[in-house]
């Protein structure tokens, strides 16, 4: 007899698409944004509608369940299920067609929203409803939970865009719910199928006028316009089907776009699109002395037609402050306000902006709201809507166990009654000597009123409970929605009956019993939900286990927290269309497991676990194609850093299994070219030669159709020892200490002669010290015990030596950037305030000159007039501790040097990684998605600019085109 698992291996084999059912997979897709876990059965990822078909079917025979899955990012447990997980992100994301003319968009349910804006702006269009997560939700998700976002009092939600949804029915047949007249519609209940039964039984409930009756009377007020309890049985009341003074078409459309999945599988949805806005914008950030001035101030603000008016929080501003992305987004704030209201204008005319903003800026001034008004125009707009659309994210960051948690923070009431409202919910939190965090959209009635609980403790699990119903009975006195975009799912699913009554709470179940007689499609979701406070991610009362570690984790209480800030809201599953660095693996395969959400999952869940934490080859699996960029460290809200995670993980994993060869040859490569440059020529020949190197190649396991890179033919550390004393200027307008890394040491020879040469010609005098190796190589391969040591040598030699008066100047950026990373970290208590204070007065080489121009003692005279153009690709490691802003505003200092830099991530080589000959492809993959096509598109006589060392091979390897380290271009650069 076939088991269950069995039956899902012939399903899967069945399928043009993937299914898995290992326990990393299983593992992975077992939670998303919310604080519920539940391990599915299976996750499926289809290529076709017919494989949907198959798997619906399936679930009907084998009495399982399917839940459709898009970006993941649900708040409420929408998709958390003990059944098949079907995401549809991965291939089922086409933008299918765009008409013009007639203002609509045809799309697959996977397609990014921020995408598909991308490819509307061409057309000069775009779809209105904007999500804090629009740079990674997929439309089918929005479609599910009826987002809206920060613009929604002038685009309203999902809905209010929805024109026609293609779908499956829960018995696999395809239906389409479009605007139907009424003669269309009585067509439709003439159907002898499961398609004319849902029309008959919504003719039936919705033309009964008792129901008619208690569904206006127990909806929210339909002035709420963010309402999203429920189904939306009062959507298609007010449809000329049911109410003759309704101008309305009936649209199914309307009461799937909200339903979470749990009616019917869509595979196509029909957007409304519109024209783009007007260029002209500006904001108004508005500082609040006092936290609750925002309610009111708010009703001003509204009165002068913003095109959003959202808040943020003293508590959530202060977590913005630790977060390396979000760091630089603070410009606009001054002082320490208790709130912020961004007010956005957008208008036809400069002029008209600017009244509008003056006049609410007066209205503010004489309510006595506010002590400071910037008003932020142009490029720095998009800064400040970054740093809001960060909020969620960097509540990870709040330390300890105790964190703001989703619960009563979807409440939507008509935005007049909002003052009153949070009066008494400060009182409800502070009954319970609770606080909370207060975000989001005030301008539309919902503000994201988050309370601060520790939902590992058993008393506050039993207080999410209560302050969630003692919220909805609240809501319910004020005509509210519990849910205004992010859906009732297994959170607020119990708490309907509170909300719409009884009697329409029993209208909901028959509406789900007709779809979905079986009970297959998203169970536990609106209707028959389990308790909310069960299938809790931690389980209420256990202890979080606390495992000794090489590298000092004390800042987020221990390695288990440092994963379990990732709190699943995916800022990792961005494209490469989107930009930035984060996270270069899915960037490359689109795949799930391939994301920092994926490995923090895998960690936390593993990590966990009792017994040896470090030997479980599931950690060691999910961390393998993580390419140590460190871009999660800089772009995750939450300040997730998965690659210093990797490296303490491999350690201890190679305690228990040993060091595998390749391992220690790349960790001790600096050893091996030390030997080598005793005979440069000869070492090259073994690398070079076709024969020799595919052995050598073939034996460590290093890709094939990767080179090695070769020896100079002398090293650094020579050439300065022999040459310093004859270049340094005799006067010299300052001294830098040159840490000559092991790169530059024995491979990039060159790039170190030149970066020596510029410095002493520009009149700066060079010195070297006695230090050892970067320790970069021990890092990324995890020998982090000897990392530690060369840390710790490195800091007792520069220790006294380097200040401001003598910094520490690196030329590659994976090496310098150490001593402000991962050195403090790695430096033991007893050296910890010197690595802090050589970290102080560390700089590339980039940051070093740009800082000296700023200064005035480097001048663009020094530098010839020739025009040249220059693509950058900034090292990743770079972006993710420092900024390409040195580097460009370096490479700028010839007067007629004109530099753009290339909105790639990580190259892909990731220092030994794409050496690597499983990695190969990968790396490739990677290097193709932004870079090499720059590259290869450039003109000949474009100077190609990396600072990393493997980004320049890496380039080398996949275009043919050379690269030149800035210092080389900038040497290249002076006046002979």
């Amino acid at each position: 007899m076939d088991t269950y698992f069995s039956k899902l291996d012939t399903l899967g084999k069945s399928l043009t698409g993937d299914l898995k059912h290992d326990k990393i997979t299983t593992t992975i897709y077992s939670t998303d944004a919310s604080v519920y876990k539940e391990e599915p059965s299976a996750v499926a990822w289809p290529k076709t509608i017919s494989d949907i078909r198959e798997i619906l079917q399936f679930a009907t025979k084998e009495k399982s369940s399917v839940t459709l899955r898009a970006g993941g990012t649900s708040l409420a447990g929408q998709v958390v299920s003990s059944g098949i997980i079907v995401d549809i992100s991965r291939y089922m994301n086409k933008i299918l067609e765009i008409n013009k003319d007639e203002m609509w968009v045809r799309v697959e349910p996977g397609v990014v929203l921020d995408e598909l804006n991308l490819k509307l702006k061409e057309k000069g269009l775009f779809f209105g409803p904007e999500t804090s997560t629009s740079n990674r939700c997929n439309i089918g998700g929005m479609v599910g939970n009826d987002a809206c976002g920060s613009h929604s009092i002038i685009y309203g939600s999902t809905r209010d865009h929805t024109i026609e949804i293609k779908t499956l029915l829960s018995d696999g047949s395809e239906a389409i719910f479009g605007p139907l007249s009424n003669d269309e519609f009585l067509i439709k209940c003439n159907e002898n199928n499961l398609e004319g039964e849902i029309y008959r039984n919504i003719k039936k409930i919705l033309g009964d006028k008792i129901n008619q009756e208690k569904i206006r009377e127990g909806y929210p007020d339909p002035k709420v316009h963010r309402r999203n309890t429920g189904y939306a049985l009062d959507q298609l009341l007010d449809s000329m089907m049911f109410d003759e003074n309704s101008a309305r078409k009936f649209n199914f459309s309307e009461l799937l776009t909200g339903s979470e999945g749990t009616l019917a599988v869509t595979t196509e949805i029909k957007l409304n699109i519109i024209p783009l806005p007007p260029v002209n914008k500006a904001l108004v950030c508005v500082h609040l002395k006092k936290r609750n001035d925002a309610f009111k101030a708010n009703l001003i603000a509204l009165k002068f037609k913003p095109s959003a008016v959202e808040m943020m929080d003293n508590r959530i501003l202060e977590l913005t402050e630790d977060n390396a992305s979000q760091r630089n987004n603070r410009f606009f704030l001054e002082g320490k306000p208790a709130a912020i209201l961004i007010v956005e204008f957008v208008r036809e005319k400069p002029e008209e902006i600017d009244n509008a903003a003056a006049g609410m800026i007066e209205a503010l001034k004489s309510a006595n709201y506010g002590y400071s008004y910037p008003v932020i125009k142009g490029k720095d707009i998009s800064k400040v809507w970054e740093i809001r659309k960060a909020g969620l994210g960097v509540l990870a960051n709040m330390k300890g166990d105790a964190k703001p948690v989703t619960l009563m923070e979807d409440t939507a009431i008509s935005v007049e009654l909002l003052p009153a409202y949070m009066d008494e919910i400060e009182i409800l939190l502070a009954k319970y000597g609770k606080d909370a965090v207060f975000h989001a959209h005030i301008g539309s009635g919902e503000l994201h009123i988050r309370p601060v609980l520790n939902l590992k403790d058993t008393e506050d699990v039993k207080l999410f409970r209560t302050i969630g119903i003692e919220t909805a009975h609240l809501v319910k006195k004020y005509k509210g929605s519990l849910s205004g975009e992010h859906g009732d799912g297994r959170l607020r699913g119990e708490f309907i009956p509170i909300i719409l009554g009884e009697h329409n709470y029993n209208l909901l179940k028959q509406v789900k019993e007709c779809w979905d007689p079986n009970g297959i499609l998203n169970p536990g979701k609106i209707t028959a939900t389990p308790p909310m406070d069960t299938n809790l991610r931690y389980v209420p009362g256990a202890p979080t286990r606390d495992i000794d570690t090489i590298y000092d984790f004390s800042s987020s209480y221990g390695i288990i927290r440092a994963a379990e800030r990732c709190n699943g809201t995916a800022d990792c599953r961005k494209s490469a269309i989107i930009g930035g660095t984060m996270c270069p693996s899915f960037m490359a395969t689109g795949d799930e497991f391939k994301s920092t959400r994926a490995r923090a999952n895998v960690v936390r869940e593993f990590l966990s676990q009792e017994g040896d934490s470090w030997n479980h080859r599931e950690i060691y699996e999910i961390l393998d194609l993580c390419l140590g960029c460190k871009g999660c460290k800089s772009e995750c809200p939450s300040s997730v850093d998965i690659a210093k995670i990797k490296s303490e993980f491999l350690q201890h994993w190679y305690d228990r299994h040993g060091i595998p060869l390749r391992t220690r040859l790349i960790a001790y490569i600096s050893v091996i070219n030390r030997i080598g440059s005793l005979a440069p020529p000869v070492f090259n020949f073994f690398l070079k030669n076709k024969i020799t190197s595919g052995i050598v190649k073939k034996v460590t396991g290093f890709a094939s159709k990767r080179s090695i890179p070769l020896l100079y033919k002398t090293t650094l550390r020579k050439w300065t020892s022999k040459n310093l004393s004859k270049i340094n200027p005799p006067n010299p307008i300052g001294s830098v200490c040159l840490f000559i890394d092991e790169f530059s040491d024995y491979n990039d020879t060159e790039t170190g002669i030149s970066t020596v040469l510029l410095l002493t010609s520009l009149n700066y005098k060079v010195v070297t010290a006695g230090h050892k190796v970067s320790a970069r190589t021990f890092l990324s391969k995890g020998l982090i015990r000897t990392a530690k040591k060369t840390i710790r040598q490195n800091i007792q030699a520069l220790s006294g030596i380097i200040s401001d008066e003598l910094p520490l100047v690196g030329i590659e950026p994976s090496a310098i950037l150490g001593f402000r990373d991962e050195y403090p970290e790695l430096a033991g208590d007893d050296l910890k305030k010197a690595a802090d204070k050589i970290a102080i007065s560390s700089f590339m080489v980039d940051e070093f000159i740009a800082k000296e121009f700023r200064a005035g003692r480097i001048n663009r005279g020094s530098f010839v007039d020739e025009k040249a153009s220059i693509l950058l690709h900034a090292h990743c490691q770079q972006k993710a501790v420092a900024s390409s802003a040195a580097t460009l505003e370096m490479l700028s200092i010839p007067v007629n040097y004109s530099v753009k830099e290339i909105p790639s991530g990580c190259c892909g080589m990731a220092g030994s990684f794409g050496y690597e000959k499983e990695h190969f492809e990968l790396s490739n993959q990677v290097g193709e998605l932004v870079l090499f096509p720059e590259v290869r598109n450039s003109e000949i006589n474009t100077i190609i600019s990396a600072p990393g060392t493997s980004c320049r091979h890496h380039i080398k390897d996949g275009t043919g085109r050379v690269a030149l380290h800035p210092a080389v271009v900038l040497y290249n650069a002076l006046r002979r």
